[in-house]
This record gives C-alpha cells, sequence and structure tokens, in this order.
C-alpha cells in the first residue's frame, strides 16, 4: 500500500472539515476491516483516512422514545451487538445473525455504521436492519437526513451517503408482537459471505400471517425488500400453497445475481426453499422474537 496520512478528529465538526469534498482522495473509517482489504487489493488509493473512533457519541446503545425504540452508534463494534442483553432482549435476530458473521478478529473491530456504508450486498446484517424497519441517521456539515435503511443502498457497493456525509447512529423500533429469522445460505464455511440471505418477519395472529416483512441480499444487488411476497403472505393463512404462492411473487420481482457462490438458478432455488422454511420457523415461533 501507498504511504497515507490517518487522521483522528475528536469532534464531528472536526470529521466534516478533514473529509472535504474531494471524492475517492479522503475517506472515513470505521473499523477499517472492509476497506483495508480493498486498500491492498488497490481499489481505493485514498491519500487521506479519517479515524471516527475519537468521536464521542458514536457508540453504544440506548432505549429511545419511552422503549419504542433501539438507538445503535455508527461505531459500535459487532462484539459489542453480539454481547448486549439490550440487544438480545428486544433484537434477538441480530444476536442470532452475529453467530455466523464472519470471525472474532473481524467482530471485535467492525463497526455498525461503517458495515451499513460499505454497501456490499453481500453482508449479513443489512438485510435484518431492512426487516425490522431500522432508520439510518446521516449527518454532514450541511446538516442530518434519515432515511428506512432499505432507501441506503442503491447498487453494487453504491450508498446515498454523499462526499462528506457520516452515519452517525441506526434507530430500530421495538416490536414485541413480531417474530425474525435470518437464514444464511452459505456453499462453503458457515461464517464465508453468503449465497443467499434473506430475513424474514412475520406478526402473526393465529395460524393467519396479519404483516411480513422480507429482506433478500447476496442473490441481488442490494439488499431488497420482497413487497410482492409481502403481499401474498400478508392476511393469508400459512399453507404450502401460500408459501409457494409467496416464492413465485419474489422470484418475479427481483433479478437474481450468480457469481463464484452459485448460479442464478441455484440461488433461484434457495431463495424458494429457505423463503418457505423461514416464514414456516417464524410461525411456529421457532425463530427470534
Amino acid at each position: 500500500m501507498a504511504a497515507l496520512e490517518i487522521a483522528e478528529p475528536e469532534t464531528l465538526e472536526d470529521a466534516y472539515a478533514m473529509l472535504g469534498t474531494e471524492e475517492g482522495s479522503i475517506r472515513p473509517m470505521g473499523g477499517g476491516t472492509a476497506l483495508m482489504l480493498m486498500m491492498k487489493a488497490q481499489l481505493f488509493k485514498p491519500s487521506k483516512l479519517v479515524s471516527l473512533r475519537g468521536i464521542p457519541g458514536l457508540s453504544g446503545f440506548s432505549l429511545m422514545d419511552g422503549g419504542s425504540d433501539i438507538r445503535i452508534g455508527a461505531m459500535t463494534t459487532f462484539s459489542e451487538l453480539e454481547q448486549s442483553s439490550l440487544i438480545a432482549q428486544h433484537l434477538p435476530v441480530v444476536t442470532q445473525t452475529m453467530k455466523t458473521l464472519a470471525n472474532v478478529r473481524v467482530r471485535n473491530v467492525a463497526s455498525v455504521g461503517g458495515n451499513l456504508a460499505h454497501g456490499d450486498p453481500h453482508l449479513d446484517l443489512p438485510p435484518v436492519w431492512a426487516a425490522l424497519g431500522a432508520s439510518v441517521r446521516i449527518v454532514g456539515a450541511n446538516g442530518e437526513r434519515i432515511i428506512p435503511a432499505e432507501e441506503l443502498f442503491l447498487g453494487y457497493y453504491e450508498t446515498a451517503l454523499t462526499q462528506g456525509e457520516l452515519i452517525a447512529d441506526i434507530h430500530v423500533p421495538v416490536r414485541p408482537d413480531w417474530r425474525f429469522f435470518y437464514a444464511k445460505v452459505t456453499t462453503r464455511a458457515e461464517h464465508d459471505w453468503p449465497a443467499l440471505g434473506l430475513c424474514v418477519g412475520v406478526r402473526a395472529e393465529g395460524d393467519v400471517i396479519a404483516d411480513a416483512s422480507l429482506v433478500l441480499s447476496a442473490a441481488v444487488d442490494k439488499p431488497t425488500r420482497l413487497t410482492g411476497a409481502e403481499e401474498v403472505l400478508r392476511g393469508a393463512e400459512m399453507s404450502d400453497a401460500t408459501l409457494a404462492k409467496a416464492a413465485d411473487a419474489a422470484l418475479a420481482e427481483v433479478h437474481i445475481e450468480g457469481d463464484a457462490r452459485g448460479s442464478s438458478a441455484y440461488k433461484k432455488h434457495l431463495l424458494r426453499v429457505h423463503l418457505a422454511r423461514a416464514v414456516k420457523r417464524v410461525m411456529q415461533g421457532s425463530a427470534s422474537v
């Protein structure tokens, strides 16, 4: 790697000033796990990295709005998520997802905000945040804005962040009447990137699927909500016929990408199989609540 400068601002205002407007030459750094790999591969050649680790208020968890919302700071590490009793109690699907996410070395360093900002469609947490209905608070020299997590992703390694903007935190609604499950399907080791990732959320009323939230990743160029499949499930009684119809709707609304982890045809088969399995699991109450 070429020599570069690493800056360590102590406030967000300092970070904004350091990031400036030079597209590509100066980049913010959270945990740096993905960024360093891409720099070693010569995909990025920044002249300066602006580390966000010294800025107070960008990490940790808190219950907000009388317990209806959880704030997670952008610099919160995956290990902190994994070990948090607050997350385990209110967002257990996140704790479940951590069990097969990368390895302990990565989880000790990687940050929530950096993971989102990276924009890689193969990552495990982005579809989970989207299915949970999380929102992302983005800050910059010109103010702040809040967008749904699913709207952060525009395409392969593309996000809605503009030069100089940073993710400050995410806010996740607490929905005790919902159950969620993240299906990670790998063709290699369980901690490897998935061939297909699918987060399924269901609010059940007996055998009826009162509401549903489905977000697909890895097989598409960005985490994608399966709105057609959700509509099929919403208000329907769970049955093999309903699940088959939902799978048909899901396959009709997305373009499935083939890659080194599986062909397009193989991933289409995975989506059909694992959508049905995940919905059955959450309806039977054996998934994260």
